[in-house]
Protein backbone atom coordinates (compact mmCIF):
# COMPACT_ATOMS: atom_id res chain seq x y z
CA UNK A 1 0.00 0.00 0.00
CA UNK A 2 1.28 3.46 -0.93
CA UNK A 3 1.71 6.08 1.78
CA UNK A 4 -0.77 8.87 1.02
CA UNK A 5 0.63 12.39 1.43
CA UNK A 6 -1.60 15.12 2.84
CA UNK A 7 -1.16 17.06 -0.41
CA UNK A 8 -2.72 14.25 -2.44
CA UNK A 9 -5.66 14.99 -4.73
CA UNK A 10 -8.60 12.65 -4.21
CA UNK A 11 -10.40 11.56 -7.38
CA UNK A 12 -13.75 9.84 -6.91
CA UNK A 13 -14.69 7.54 -9.79
CA UNK A 14 -12.43 5.68 -12.23
CA UNK A 15 -14.43 6.13 -15.40
CA UNK A 16 -13.02 7.97 -18.39
CA UNK A 17 -13.03 11.36 -16.65
CA UNK A 18 -11.64 10.11 -13.34
CA UNK A 19 -8.93 8.01 -14.98
CA UNK A 20 -7.88 10.92 -17.20
CA UNK A 21 -7.85 13.31 -14.22
CA UNK A 22 -5.71 10.95 -12.13
CA UNK A 23 -3.26 10.50 -15.01
CA UNK A 24 -2.93 14.25 -15.58
CA UNK A 25 -2.40 14.97 -11.88
CA UNK A 26 0.24 12.27 -11.48
CA UNK A 27 2.05 13.58 -14.55
CA UNK A 28 2.85 16.75 -12.57
CA UNK A 29 4.42 14.71 -9.76
CA UNK A 30 1.43 15.21 -7.48
CA UNK A 31 0.15 12.13 -5.59
CA UNK A 32 -3.40 10.94 -6.27
CA UNK A 33 -5.87 8.75 -4.40
CA UNK A 34 -8.31 7.23 -6.90
CA UNK A 35 -11.54 5.95 -5.34
CA UNK A 36 -13.68 3.43 -7.28
CA UNK A 37 -16.75 1.78 -5.75
CA UNK A 38 -16.85 -1.16 -8.17
CA UNK A 39 -16.85 -4.10 -7.47
CA UNK A 40 -17.93 -3.29 -3.88
CA UNK A 41 -21.00 -1.65 -5.38
CA UNK A 42 -21.91 -2.06 -9.04
CA UNK A 43 -24.25 -0.01 -11.27
CA UNK A 44 -27.13 -0.77 -13.60
CA UNK A 45 -24.91 -0.29 -16.65
CA UNK A 46 -21.40 -1.56 -15.79
CA UNK A 47 -20.40 -5.19 -16.29
CA UNK A 48 -16.80 -5.20 -15.00
CA UNK A 49 -14.67 -3.53 -12.32
CA UNK A 50 -12.20 -2.17 -14.89
CA UNK A 51 -11.40 1.52 -15.23
CA UNK A 52 -12.84 3.53 -18.13
CA UNK A 53 -15.38 0.81 -18.99
CA UNK A 54 -17.40 1.69 -22.11
CA UNK A 55 -21.03 0.83 -21.40
CA UNK A 56 -23.00 2.28 -24.32
CA UNK A 57 -21.04 2.23 -27.60
CA UNK A 58 -17.44 1.39 -28.46
CA UNK A 59 -17.12 4.41 -30.75
CA UNK A 60 -15.43 7.71 -29.97
CA UNK A 61 -17.12 9.02 -33.14
CA UNK A 62 -15.35 10.93 -35.91
CA UNK A 63 -11.56 11.20 -35.88
CA UNK A 64 -11.42 13.82 -38.67
CA UNK A 65 -9.93 16.86 -36.91
CA UNK A 66 -10.23 19.16 -39.94
CA UNK A 67 -13.92 18.65 -40.61
CA UNK A 68 -15.51 17.44 -37.38
CA UNK A 69 -15.52 19.02 -33.92
CA UNK A 70 -15.24 15.62 -32.23
CA UNK A 71 -12.14 14.82 -34.25
CA UNK A 72 -10.77 18.23 -33.30
CA UNK A 73 -11.29 17.41 -29.61
CA UNK A 74 -9.47 14.09 -30.16
CA UNK A 75 -6.50 15.96 -31.60
CA UNK A 76 -6.37 18.52 -28.80
CA UNK A 77 -6.40 15.74 -26.20
CA UNK A 78 -3.57 13.94 -28.00
CA UNK A 79 -1.47 17.12 -27.83
CA UNK A 80 -2.26 17.39 -24.12
CA UNK A 81 -0.98 13.87 -23.37
CA UNK A 82 -4.37 12.23 -22.82
CA UNK A 83 -4.28 8.68 -21.42
CA UNK A 84 -7.74 7.99 -22.84
CA UNK A 85 -6.70 8.93 -26.37
CA UNK A 86 -3.43 6.95 -26.08
CA UNK A 87 -5.40 3.84 -25.07
CA UNK A 88 -7.99 4.43 -27.81
CA UNK A 89 -5.33 4.83 -30.50
CA UNK A 90 -3.57 1.68 -29.33
CA UNK A 91 -6.72 -0.46 -29.45
CA UNK A 92 -8.62 1.06 -32.37
CA UNK A 93 -10.82 -1.00 -34.68
CA UNK A 94 -11.90 -0.44 -38.30
CA UNK A 95 -14.97 1.84 -38.29
CA UNK A 96 -15.02 4.00 -41.42
CA UNK A 97 -14.31 7.60 -40.48
CA UNK A 98 -14.88 6.94 -36.78
CA UNK A 99 -12.49 5.99 -33.99
CA UNK A 100 -13.88 2.78 -32.48
CA UNK A 101 -12.04 0.64 -29.96
CA UNK A 102 -11.94 -2.89 -28.58
CA UNK A 103 -13.82 -1.99 -25.41
CA UNK A 104 -12.27 -4.70 -23.21
CA UNK A 105 -8.69 -4.11 -24.36
CA UNK A 106 -9.20 -0.35 -24.02
CA UNK A 107 -10.39 -0.65 -20.40
CA UNK A 108 -7.62 -3.10 -19.55
CA UNK A 109 -5.03 -0.69 -20.97
CA UNK A 110 -6.31 2.23 -18.89
CA UNK A 111 -6.55 0.05 -15.77
CA UNK A 112 -3.01 -1.26 -16.23
CA UNK A 113 -1.53 2.19 -16.82
CA UNK A 114 -3.26 3.68 -13.78
CA UNK A 115 -2.41 0.69 -11.56
CA UNK A 116 1.26 0.82 -12.52
CA UNK A 117 1.66 4.51 -11.67
CA UNK A 118 3.52 4.80 -8.34
CA UNK A 119 1.93 8.18 -7.62
CA UNK A 120 -1.63 6.80 -7.79
CA UNK A 121 -3.15 4.94 -4.82
CA UNK A 122 -6.31 2.97 -5.69
CA UNK A 123 -9.04 2.56 -3.07
CA UNK A 124 -11.94 0.20 -3.84
CA UNK A 125 -14.87 1.42 -1.72
CA UNK A 126 -18.04 3.48 -2.00
CA UNK A 127 -18.09 7.03 -0.68
CA UNK A 128 -21.05 7.31 1.67
CA UNK A 129 -21.98 10.97 1.32
CA UNK A 130 -19.72 13.99 0.92
CA UNK A 131 -15.92 13.54 1.01
CA UNK A 132 -14.35 13.90 4.48
CA UNK A 133 -13.55 17.47 5.50
CA UNK A 134 -9.81 16.84 5.60
CA UNK A 135 -9.78 16.10 1.86
CA UNK A 136 -8.81 19.58 0.74
CA UNK A 137 -8.61 18.93 -3.01
CA UNK A 138 -11.22 16.59 -4.50
CA UNK A 139 -12.45 15.76 -8.00
CA UNK A 140 -15.87 14.15 -8.18
CA UNK A 141 -15.97 12.16 -11.43
CA UNK A 142 -18.74 9.73 -10.54
CA UNK A 143 -20.42 9.94 -13.91
CA UNK A 144 -24.12 9.87 -14.73
CA UNK A 145 -24.67 6.92 -12.35
CA UNK A 146 -23.54 8.65 -9.18
CA UNK A 147 -24.39 6.60 -6.08
CA UNK A 148 -27.63 7.54 -4.27
CA UNK A 149 -25.80 8.53 -1.06
CA UNK A 150 -23.49 10.98 -2.81
CA UNK A 151 -26.31 12.31 -5.03
CA UNK A 152 -28.46 13.03 -1.98
CA UNK A 153 -25.58 14.75 -0.18
CA UNK A 154 -24.87 16.97 -3.19
CA UNK A 155 -28.54 17.89 -3.54
CA UNK A 156 -28.64 18.90 0.12
CA UNK A 157 -25.42 20.90 -0.17
CA UNK A 158 -26.37 22.83 -3.30
CA UNK A 159 -30.09 23.19 -2.80
CA UNK A 160 -30.48 22.11 -6.42
CA UNK A 161 -32.21 19.01 -7.66
CA UNK A 162 -30.00 17.22 -10.16
CA UNK A 163 -31.53 17.13 -13.59
CA UNK A 164 -31.89 13.69 -15.15
CA UNK A 165 -32.34 11.90 -18.46
CA UNK A 166 -32.44 8.32 -19.69
CA UNK A 167 -29.59 6.72 -21.62
CA UNK A 168 -30.14 3.56 -23.65
CA UNK A 169 -27.64 0.85 -24.67
CA UNK A 170 -27.51 -0.84 -28.09
CA UNK A 171 -27.40 -4.65 -28.51
CA UNK A 172 -24.22 -6.53 -29.46
CA UNK A 173 -24.46 -9.53 -31.85
CA UNK A 174 -22.19 -12.52 -32.48
CA UNK A 175 -20.61 -12.10 -35.92
CA UNK A 176 -21.03 -15.73 -36.96
CA UNK A 177 -24.80 -15.47 -36.54
CA UNK A 178 -25.11 -12.67 -39.16
CA UNK A 179 -26.16 -13.81 -42.64
CA UNK A 180 -23.60 -12.30 -45.04
CA UNK A 181 -25.46 -13.58 -48.06
CA UNK A 182 -27.79 -10.66 -47.26
CA UNK A 183 -25.65 -8.24 -45.23
CA UNK A 184 -22.57 -6.77 -46.89
CA UNK A 185 -19.42 -4.92 -45.80
CA UNK A 186 -19.22 -1.24 -46.74
CA UNK A 187 -18.59 2.13 -45.12
CA UNK A 188 -20.85 4.97 -46.24
CA UNK A 189 -19.52 6.21 -49.59
CA UNK A 190 -16.61 3.75 -49.05
CA UNK A 191 -14.93 6.17 -46.63
CA UNK A 192 -11.93 4.71 -44.82
CA UNK A 193 -11.12 6.10 -41.37
CA UNK A 194 -8.51 5.21 -38.73
CA UNK A 195 -7.66 1.49 -38.96
CA UNK A 196 -10.36 1.23 -41.65
CA UNK A 197 -10.60 -0.05 -45.22
CA UNK A 198 -13.77 1.59 -46.50
CA UNK A 199 -15.68 -1.62 -45.84
CA UNK A 200 -15.93 -1.42 -42.09
CA UNK A 201 -19.67 -1.80 -41.41
CA UNK A 202 -22.02 -4.70 -41.95
CA UNK A 203 -25.14 -3.41 -43.69
CA UNK A 204 -28.54 -5.08 -43.48
CA UNK A 205 -30.90 -3.81 -46.24
CA UNK A 206 -34.65 -3.34 -45.98
CA UNK A 207 -37.28 -2.96 -48.68
CA UNK A 208 -40.14 -0.52 -48.14
CA UNK A 209 -42.49 -3.29 -47.00
CA UNK A 210 -39.85 -4.73 -44.62
CA UNK A 211 -39.20 -1.28 -43.19
CA UNK A 212 -42.88 -0.55 -42.61
CA UNK A 213 -43.37 -3.91 -40.86
CA UNK A 214 -40.30 -3.27 -38.71
CA UNK A 215 -41.54 0.16 -37.63
CA UNK A 216 -44.93 -1.37 -36.73
CA UNK A 217 -43.17 -4.00 -34.59
CA UNK A 218 -41.06 -1.36 -32.82
CA UNK A 219 -44.11 0.70 -31.99
CA UNK A 220 -46.11 -2.31 -30.78
CA UNK A 221 -43.26 -4.02 -28.87
CA UNK A 222 -43.44 -4.24 -25.08
CA UNK A 223 -41.18 -1.67 -23.45
CA UNK A 224 -39.51 -1.34 -20.07
CA UNK A 225 -41.93 0.39 -17.73
CA UNK A 226 -40.90 3.43 -15.72
CA UNK A 227 -41.10 3.85 -12.00
CA UNK A 228 -43.35 6.71 -10.91
CA UNK A 229 -40.41 9.00 -10.07
CA UNK A 230 -38.86 8.37 -13.51
CA UNK A 231 -41.93 9.14 -15.61
CA UNK A 232 -41.14 12.82 -16.23
CA UNK A 233 -37.40 12.38 -16.85
CA UNK A 234 -36.48 13.55 -20.38
CA UNK A 235 -34.30 11.66 -22.84
CA UNK A 236 -31.09 13.13 -24.23
CA UNK A 237 -31.72 13.62 -27.97
CA UNK A 238 -28.25 12.33 -28.88
CA UNK A 239 -29.00 8.86 -27.53
CA UNK A 240 -32.70 8.27 -28.14
CA UNK A 241 -34.06 4.71 -27.98
CA UNK A 242 -34.85 3.51 -31.48
CA UNK A 243 -38.52 3.00 -30.68
CA UNK A 244 -38.79 6.58 -29.37
CA UNK A 245 -37.38 7.78 -32.70
CA UNK A 246 -40.00 5.66 -34.50
CA UNK A 247 -42.74 7.32 -32.45
CA UNK A 248 -41.68 10.70 -33.86
CA UNK A 249 -42.69 9.75 -37.40
CA UNK A 250 -42.56 6.73 -39.70
CA UNK A 251 -39.70 8.18 -41.74
CA UNK A 252 -37.60 9.35 -38.78
CA UNK A 253 -35.42 6.22 -38.70
CA UNK A 254 -34.74 6.46 -42.47
CA UNK A 255 -33.27 9.90 -41.87
CA UNK A 256 -31.43 8.76 -38.73
CA UNK A 257 -29.65 5.49 -37.91
CA UNK A 258 -31.31 3.63 -40.81
CA UNK A 259 -30.49 6.09 -43.60
CA UNK A 260 -29.39 4.19 -46.73
CA UNK A 261 -27.40 6.92 -48.49
CA UNK A 262 -23.96 6.00 -49.79
CA UNK A 263 -24.55 2.26 -49.36
CA UNK A 264 -24.91 0.12 -52.49
CA UNK A 265 -26.59 -3.26 -52.01
CA UNK A 266 -24.39 -5.63 -54.11
CA UNK A 267 -27.45 -7.68 -54.96
CA UNK A 268 -29.16 -4.73 -56.69
CA UNK A 269 -26.44 -2.12 -57.20
CA UNK A 270 -28.75 0.46 -55.62
CA UNK A 271 -29.35 2.07 -52.26
CA UNK A 272 -31.94 0.09 -50.28
CA UNK A 273 -35.06 1.73 -48.84
CA UNK A 274 -33.45 1.55 -45.36
CA UNK A 275 -30.32 0.02 -43.79
CA UNK A 276 -29.35 -1.26 -40.35
CA UNK A 277 -25.60 -0.91 -39.78
CA UNK A 278 -23.42 -2.95 -37.43
CA UNK A 279 -19.95 -1.89 -36.27
CA UNK A 280 -17.14 -4.13 -35.02
CA UNK A 281 -17.09 -4.19 -31.21
CA UNK A 282 -13.91 -6.14 -30.37
CA UNK A 283 -10.46 -6.72 -31.89
CA UNK A 284 -11.24 -10.34 -32.77
CA UNK A 285 -14.16 -9.21 -34.90
CA UNK A 286 -16.46 -11.73 -33.20
CA UNK A 287 -18.85 -9.13 -31.76
CA UNK A 288 -20.72 -6.39 -33.64
CA UNK A 289 -23.00 -3.71 -32.24
CA UNK A 290 -26.14 -2.27 -33.82
CA UNK A 291 -25.35 1.35 -34.64
CA UNK A 292 -27.89 3.78 -33.22
CA UNK A 293 -30.11 0.99 -31.87
CA UNK A 294 -30.28 1.95 -28.22
CA UNK A 295 -33.53 0.52 -26.92
CA UNK A 296 -35.92 0.17 -24.01
CA UNK A 297 -37.70 -2.85 -25.50
CA UNK A 298 -37.92 -5.78 -23.12
CA UNK A 299 -35.31 -8.44 -23.81
CA UNK A 300 -37.63 -11.01 -25.37
CA UNK A 301 -39.10 -8.32 -27.60
CA UNK A 302 -35.63 -7.24 -28.73
CA UNK A 303 -34.85 -10.75 -29.93
CA UNK A 304 -38.18 -11.04 -31.74
CA UNK A 305 -38.19 -7.59 -33.35
CA UNK A 306 -34.51 -7.34 -34.30
CA UNK A 307 -34.58 -10.77 -35.94
CA UNK A 308 -37.03 -9.23 -38.42
CA UNK A 309 -34.06 -7.37 -39.90
CA UNK A 310 -32.81 -9.09 -43.10
CA UNK A 311 -29.44 -10.68 -42.31
CA UNK A 312 -30.22 -10.88 -38.59
CA UNK A 313 -32.95 -13.50 -38.82
CA UNK A 314 -30.73 -15.92 -36.87
CA UNK A 315 -28.94 -13.34 -34.75
CA UNK A 316 -27.43 -14.46 -31.45
CA UNK A 317 -27.07 -11.61 -28.97
CA UNK A 318 -23.96 -11.27 -26.78
CA UNK A 319 -25.65 -8.36 -25.01
CA UNK A 320 -29.17 -7.05 -25.30
CA UNK A 321 -30.03 -3.39 -25.07
CA UNK A 322 -30.90 -1.71 -21.80
CA UNK A 323 -31.93 1.51 -20.15
CA UNK A 324 -30.52 3.44 -17.22
CA UNK A 325 -31.10 6.79 -15.56
CA UNK A 326 -28.39 9.41 -15.85
CA UNK A 327 -28.04 12.50 -13.68
CA UNK A 328 -26.09 15.72 -14.11
CA UNK A 329 -25.61 19.00 -12.27
CA UNK A 330 -26.98 22.39 -13.21
CA UNK A 331 -23.34 23.25 -13.78
CA UNK A 332 -23.64 26.84 -15.09
CA UNK A 333 -25.22 27.78 -11.76
CA UNK A 334 -23.23 25.49 -9.44
CA UNK A 335 -19.65 25.45 -10.81
CA UNK A 336 -17.02 28.15 -11.30
CA UNK A 337 -14.70 28.44 -14.29
CA UNK A 338 -12.22 25.94 -12.81
CA UNK A 339 -15.01 23.37 -12.23
CA UNK A 340 -15.15 23.97 -8.46
CA UNK A 341 -18.46 23.76 -6.62
CA UNK A 342 -19.29 27.31 -5.56
CA UNK A 343 -20.93 26.07 -2.35
CA UNK A 344 -17.81 24.05 -1.40
CA UNK A 345 -14.75 25.00 -3.48
CA UNK A 346 -12.64 22.06 -2.28
CA UNK A 347 -14.87 19.90 -4.51
CA UNK A 348 -14.27 19.96 -8.24
CA UNK A 349 -16.39 18.07 -10.77
CA UNK A 350 -15.53 16.27 -14.01
CA UNK A 351 -17.14 14.08 -16.67
CA UNK A 352 -20.77 13.50 -17.56
CA UNK A 353 -22.05 14.67 -14.19
CA UNK A 354 -21.07 18.20 -15.31
CA UNK A 355 -23.41 18.09 -18.32
CA UNK A 356 -21.17 17.10 -21.19
CA UNK A 357 -22.39 14.21 -23.31
CA UNK A 358 -20.15 11.56 -24.80
CA UNK A 359 -17.12 9.50 -23.87
CA UNK A 360 -14.51 11.83 -25.27
CA UNK A 361 -16.18 14.94 -23.88
CA UNK A 362 -16.19 13.34 -20.42
CA UNK A 363 -12.48 12.52 -20.70
CA UNK A 364 -11.79 16.09 -21.85
CA UNK A 365 -13.38 17.62 -18.75
CA UNK A 366 -11.47 15.06 -16.66
CA UNK A 367 -8.25 16.30 -18.24
CA UNK A 368 -9.10 19.91 -17.39
CA UNK A 369 -10.20 19.10 -13.84
CA UNK A 370 -6.98 17.16 -13.30
CA UNK A 371 -4.81 20.04 -14.49
CA UNK A 372 -6.75 22.57 -12.40
CA UNK A 373 -6.52 20.37 -9.28
CA UNK A 374 -2.80 19.72 -9.78
CA UNK A 375 -2.14 23.45 -10.08
CA UNK A 376 -4.01 24.01 -6.79
CA UNK A 377 -1.97 21.28 -5.10
CA UNK A 378 1.25 22.98 -6.21
CA UNK A 379 0.08 26.39 -5.05
CA UNK A 380 -0.14 27.78 -8.57
CA UNK A 381 -2.94 28.39 -11.05
CA UNK A 382 -3.86 27.05 -14.47
CA UNK A 383 -5.57 29.21 -17.07
CA UNK A 384 -8.60 27.85 -18.90
CA UNK A 385 -8.06 26.97 -22.56
CA UNK A 386 -9.23 29.61 -25.06
CA UNK A 387 -12.90 29.53 -26.12
CA UNK A 388 -11.69 29.10 -29.71
CA UNK A 389 -10.54 25.55 -28.85
CA UNK A 390 -12.81 22.53 -28.55
CA UNK A 391 -11.73 22.03 -24.94
CA UNK A 392 -12.37 25.67 -24.09
CA UNK A 393 -15.75 25.64 -25.81
CA UNK A 394 -16.86 22.64 -23.76
CA UNK A 395 -15.74 24.33 -20.56
CA UNK A 396 -17.69 27.43 -21.58
CA UNK A 397 -20.82 25.38 -22.14
CA UNK A 398 -20.87 23.75 -18.74
CA UNK A 399 -19.75 26.79 -16.71
CA UNK A 400 -22.14 29.26 -18.31
CA UNK A 401 -19.65 31.24 -20.34
CA UNK A 402 -22.10 31.25 -23.24
CA UNK A 403 -25.12 32.31 -21.17
CA UNK A 404 -25.99 35.86 -20.15
CA UNK A 405 -29.10 36.56 -18.05
CA UNK A 406 -31.39 39.54 -18.39
CA UNK A 407 -29.41 41.44 -15.77
CA UNK A 408 -26.15 40.70 -17.60
CA UNK A 409 -24.88 38.13 -15.11
CA UNK A 410 -23.14 35.08 -16.54
CA UNK A 411 -24.07 31.56 -15.54
CA UNK A 412 -27.82 32.02 -15.10
CA UNK A 413 -28.81 28.89 -16.98
CA UNK A 414 -32.53 28.35 -17.27
CA UNK A 415 -32.59 25.25 -19.47
CA UNK A 416 -29.15 23.66 -19.24
CA UNK A 417 -28.93 20.40 -21.20
CA UNK A 418 -26.12 17.89 -21.91
CA UNK A 419 -24.16 18.71 -25.03
CA UNK A 420 -21.71 16.99 -27.37
CA UNK A 421 -18.85 19.06 -28.74
CA UNK A 422 -19.84 20.82 -31.97
CA UNK A 423 -18.68 23.83 -33.99
CA UNK A 424 -21.68 25.79 -32.74
CA UNK A 425 -19.99 26.00 -29.31
CA UNK A 426 -16.91 27.73 -30.78
CA UNK A 427 -16.87 31.49 -31.53
CA UNK A 428 -17.18 32.45 -35.18
CA UNK A 429 -14.17 33.40 -37.28
CA UNK A 430 -13.28 37.07 -37.53
CA UNK A 431 -13.45 36.69 -41.31
CA UNK A 432 -15.10 33.74 -43.03
CA UNK A 433 -13.07 32.18 -45.87
CA UNK A 434 -14.13 33.02 -49.41
CA UNK A 435 -11.39 31.14 -51.30
CA UNK A 436 -9.73 27.76 -50.83
CA UNK A 437 -5.99 27.20 -50.35
CA UNK A 438 -5.52 27.16 -54.16
CA UNK A 439 -7.18 30.56 -54.55
CA UNK A 440 -10.42 29.19 -56.02
CA UNK A 441 -13.62 30.93 -54.93
CA UNK A 442 -15.69 28.76 -52.60
CA UNK A 443 -19.25 27.93 -53.59
CA UNK A 444 -22.21 26.33 -51.85
CA UNK A 445 -21.52 23.59 -49.29
CA UNK A 446 -17.76 23.87 -49.78
CA UNK A 447 -17.88 27.32 -48.17
CA UNK A 448 -19.21 25.76 -44.96
CA UNK A 449 -16.67 22.94 -45.07
CA UNK A 450 -13.78 25.36 -45.50
CA UNK A 451 -15.10 27.42 -42.57
CA UNK A 452 -14.95 24.32 -40.35
CA UNK A 453 -11.41 23.58 -41.49
CA UNK A 454 -10.39 27.17 -40.73
CA UNK A 455 -11.97 26.96 -37.25
CA UNK A 456 -10.10 23.70 -36.61
CA UNK A 457 -6.77 25.16 -37.70
CA UNK A 458 -7.36 28.19 -35.47
CA UNK A 459 -8.26 25.90 -32.57
CA UNK A 460 -5.07 23.82 -32.79
CA UNK A 461 -2.90 26.92 -33.07
CA UNK A 462 -4.57 28.50 -30.03
CA UNK A 463 -4.39 25.21 -28.15
CA UNK A 464 -0.65 24.93 -28.76
CA UNK A 465 -0.22 28.46 -27.40
CA UNK A 466 -2.30 27.54 -24.33
CA UNK A 467 -0.12 24.52 -23.61
CA UNK A 468 2.77 26.98 -23.65
CA UNK A 469 5.90 25.96 -21.84
CA UNK A 470 4.21 22.97 -20.17
CA UNK A 471 5.17 20.15 -22.50
CA UNK A 472 2.55 17.47 -23.14
CA UNK A 473 2.75 14.32 -21.02
CA UNK A 474 5.04 11.87 -22.77
CA UNK A 475 3.23 8.66 -23.68
CA UNK A 476 5.03 5.36 -23.38
CA UNK A 477 5.15 3.13 -26.42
Amino acid sequence: MHTVKTSAVHVIGAGLAGSEAAHQIAATGTPVVLHEMRPVRSTEAHKTDGFAELVCSNSFRSDDWENNAVGLLHEELRHAGSLIMAAADKHKLPAGGALAVDRDAFSQEVTARISANPLITIVRSELDGLPPEDWANVIVATGPLTSPALSAALATLTGEDSLAFFDAIAPVIHRDSIDTSIAWFQSRYDKAGPAGTGADYLNCPMSKDEYEAFVDALLAGEKTSFKEWEASTPYFDGCLPVEVMAERGRETLRYGPMKPVGLDDPRTGRWPHAVVQLRQDNALGTLWNMVGFQTKLKHAEQVRVFRMIPGLQNAEFARLGGLHRNTYLNSPKLLDRSLRLKAMPRLRFAGQITGVEGYIESAAIGLLAGRFAAADAMGSSSAAPPATTALGALLNHITGGHIVSEDGERGAARSFQPMNINYGLLPDLDVNPTHDQNGQRLKGPERGREKKRAMSRRALADFANWLGDAAPVKQSA
